[in-house]
């Protein structure tokens, strides 16, 4: 379906992707992994057409359909949820055009078995497929579903796009984008803003979809349900395998130790071959032995072991000023927005060197708190005070509103650098692994790790005593999460970090608070102490909500339901089949009876310059072939 041919992208003299090739076929999942900057991202942005490529070019039908989710993208305003996801169905009337369109294409001509005619039929049974999708369903059904599996409430639906947060706004164009239908998803991270419920609703759905998928994710529960290849990118190349994520680190490994040994078992021989041809170069008796051994050196074929990306953070954070005994302190605190009240009585109070979480369910405040720290949202009422010489440093969910896309990597930092340290950014963007070129990319290009690093460096040019980190490591590998975790740990600062990674904050912080049903609760002690005590296993799992059983009579019903629906829609594409073959055959039994009728005058008064024998040869070869289609064509009729 897709063709990547010897596709290489560079930024100046940088080579990200170097002459990579591999095909998506109709079938495939595909889970691309890597280093963050390694270039997934920009994959994706290849097969959609956002960018082009430096050299090489990508093969992709133009009556495919796309689907593509960014890490970053602009949302849409003035409507409201439901209205925006509806948006999508004025679609419907651009399908019927184009059909009707095709089916007039399709009247008009006789070259039955041309690839052109094979191609509109195929086109024809994409828009009908499409058209019965949008009709099986009424469209306000349809949308409600999914975005109600993608976590929103009933009563979230008639609320404006704009008073949503940038997470919320990312699953209403997802859910534009799974309402479309599209032959191929590109999805860039979707999980970084779903609930686990959204995520399993998210995964039944990738997995019994009709498309080709290429997902970017970190999640490797996440990639092992929902992908069936694994296309690794790494220093500019490929690997691929047709295996899930799991399955793929194992043969990765397998595949580098095998090398490994072959390489090792190669030099040895090099080496005794070297030190034979050393030894008796200049010896007459063993010239012919010594010429032999160095064209066989010539003609070796060298094992060379694959290249790894060993390159890792080296996050130290400057030394915390001292700051007063209590960092921040609010009390009887009521919080929200215009349109809703977030939480009311929050007693909450973090003293100097403490590193607390804030967790709970996605929407219930914990980003709200922390602008209220930040001071950038004022209370509706309650007391909030950040203590004596508090330095903040803040780093914000939504980095790509932060930093500015018109900026490099480089100026980005230099732009706000004050003091010595203006002459160590290099060394600072070093380790955050923007070395070489790299500093000169501008921020627009960067992926969502890269600009996740860049906002991390930022903290470095000053030295704060509280770091407040909203979802720090959202878009990060699991290496630099734990480097970033080390490094926190080694701070003698205050930390607040909003995160549902439980990894990452597991032996980091010692206190948290918890955002529920509009209150924040305290709770002391570990990670493990607070899942055990609420009898979960992940963080992620508070985001489940408790749904009302459902009988079994009623699974039973829904399921014969669902069935029933599968049903008939096979039904209708194998009616669709039956009637194109139908009219096939009847064309073609008319044109071997034309033949046949052509024949059998000829042979009634044959010439002196016809060969009988191949007439009649010819004659029988179409009279079998007649009766098999015919045969064929009485089955279809009854």
């Amino acid at each position: 379906m897709i063709s990547i041919e010897d596709v290489t992208v560079a930024y100046g003299g940088f080579v990200l992707l170097d002459s990579i090739n591999f095909h998506v076929s109709e079938t495939d999942k595909i889970g691309l992994v890597g280093k963050n900057g390694a270039g997934k991202s920009t994959i994706l942005k290849l097969i959609c057409g956002i960018q082009n490529p430096t050299k090489g070019h990508i093969d992709c039908p133009n009556d495919v359909t796309i689907g593509y989710l960014p890490q970053i993208m602009e949302h849409g305003r003035g409507r409201t949820v439901l209205d925006e996801a509806m948006s999508v169905f004025s679609e419907k009337d651009e399908i019927e055009k184009e059909l009707a369109e095709v089916t007039k294409q399709l009247e008009d001509r006789t070259d039955y078995e041309s690839d052109s005619y094979l191609k509109l039929i195929e086109r024809l049974s994409v828009l009908n497929d499409s058209l019965q999708i949008r009709l099986g369903e009424q469209p306000e059904v349809r949308a409600r579903k999914t975005l109600l599996g993608l976590g929103f409430k009933d009563e979230d639906l008639s609320r404006l796009t704009e008073t949503f947060s940038q997470g919320w706004n990312m699953r209403i164009e997802l859910a534009k984008i799974l309402l479309r239908s599209p032959q191929v998803l590109l999805l860039d991270e979707p999980t970084n803003h779903l609930d686990i419920e959204s995520i399993e609703w998210l995964e039944d759905y990738l997995r019994s979809c009709k498309c080709s998928l290429l997902l970017v994710s970190h999640d490797r529960r996440f990639l092992d349900r929902v992908t069936n290849r694994t296309v690794e990118i790494m220093l500019g190349r490929v690997h691929d395998y047709k295996v899930p994520y799991s399955k793929y680190l194992e043969l990765r490994a397998e595949r580098i130790a095998q090398q490994t040994a072959a390489f090792e078992n190669q030099q040895k021989m090099i080496q005794k071959t070297e030190e034979f041809i050393a030894a008796f170069r200049y010896k007459p008796t063993k010239s012919n032995q010594v010429q032999s051994r160095i064209k066989a050196l010539e003609k070796l074929d060298r094992i060379e072991i694959d290249e790894t990306d060993s390159a890792k953070l080296t996050v130290k954070f400057p030394p915390a000023p001292r700051s007063g005994d209590v960092v921040f302190k609010c009390s009887d605190l009521t919080v929200g927005y215009p349109q809703k009240i977030v939480f009311t009585g929050a007693d909450v109070e973090i003293k100097r060197g403490e590193k607390v979480a804030f967790i709970g369910r996605n929407g219930e405040g914990k980003t709200t708190m922390m602008r209220v720290i930040a001071g950038e949202l004022d209370p509706k009422s309650g007391d909030a005070t950040v203590g004596h010489n508090v330095h903040m440093g803040y780093f914000a969910q939504n980095q790509e509103d932060v930093l500015d896309k018109n900026e490099t990597v480089f100026s980005t930092l230099d732009r706000i650098a004050v003091g010595d340290i203006r002459t160590k950014l290099r060394d600072l963007l070093g380790q955050f692994l923007f070395r070489g070129e790299d500093i000169d990319k501008r921020v627009s290009v960067l992926s969502g790790g890269e600009r996740a690093r860049l906002g991390m460096a930022k903290l470095m040019l000053q030295s704060h005593n509280l770091l407040a980190l909203d979802e720090p490591t959202n878009h990060m590998d699991v290496k630099s999460k734990d480097i970033l975790k080390q490094a926190l740990a080694a701070y003698d600062g205050t930390v607040i970090v909003v995160s549902h990674d439980r990894d990452f904050l597991e032996g980091l912080v010692d206190k948290m608070y918890e955002f529920r049903d509009g209150k924040v609760k305290e709770h002391l002690g570990t990670v493990s102490d607070f899942l055990n005590a609420r009898k979960i296993e992940t963080l992620s799992e508070l985001e489940r909500k408790f749904a009302p059983v459902v009988s079994s009579a009623e699974t039973a019903r829904q399921e014969d339901k669902r069935k029933a629906e599968e049903a008939r829609r096979a039904n209708i594409k194998e009616d669709r089949k039956k009637k194109n073959r139908i009219s096939f055959l009847e064309k073609e039994i008319e044109k071997l009876e034309a033949k046949m009728a052509e024949i059998e005058n000829v042979l009634s008064a044959p010439g002196p310059d016809d060969d009988i024998m191949e007439l009649t040869r010819q004659y029988l070869e179409f009279k079998r072939d007649l009766d098999a289609k015919t045969e064929e064509w009485g089955e279809l009729i009854d």
